[in-house]
């Protein structure tokens, strides 16, 4: 008796391109995946370091404009309502998953806020020429952040 193996071998090899067509098809769903989840933390990383940032700038102006106690320094002041905003675990959550475009403008802009604070924090006015001087280069590194993260963002969902 003789057997005809045509049959049984384009059964297996259906069979094997089925297996590797649907391998091939799971891994490109969990690297679309991967990259959603990815995008998803820089979003809420950026998010949370443009907010903190916030914070502290809102915080720091207002002790320096008076909204403090008088029985402690306003060194003291400023420097603690820079703390508390929360914008250095920020930054350092940021530096983790940004790229390093994003990351060097995000420290860049950290600087000026640390600078401003320390122009607050040394008794300067707001509308004093070194702090609104520091202030306009808060802006701008403020800005380019700003583009630098909608880049990253638009680059990373095409």
């Amino acid at each position: 008796m003789r057997m005809d193996w045509s049959s049984a071998l384009s059964t297996s090899i259906g069979a094997a391109i089925g297996i590797v067509a649907t391998l091939i098809a799971d891994r490109n769903r969990w690297r679309r995946d991967l990259s959603s989840r990815a995008l998803e933390v820089r979003r809420e990383t950026y998010t949370e370091f443009m907010t903190a940032m916030n914070e502290a700038g809102e915080a720091i102006r207002a002790v320096s404009l008076g909204d403090h106690s008088s029985d402690t320094s306003l060194d003291s002041v400023v420097r603690e309502a820079f703390r508390s905003s929360g914008v250095h675990a920020a930054l350092e959550r940021l530096r983790l998953v940004a790229p390093p475009a994003v990351e060097t403008a995000a420290y860049a802009a950290f600087r000026s806020m640390r600078h401003l604070r320390d122009h607050y924090a040394a008794g300067s006015e707001p509308t004093e020429g070194r702090a609104h001087s520091t202030r306009m280069e808060l802006e701008r590194n403020f800005q380019t952040l700003r583009e630098l993260m909608r880049k990253d963002l638009a680059s990373a969902a095409d």
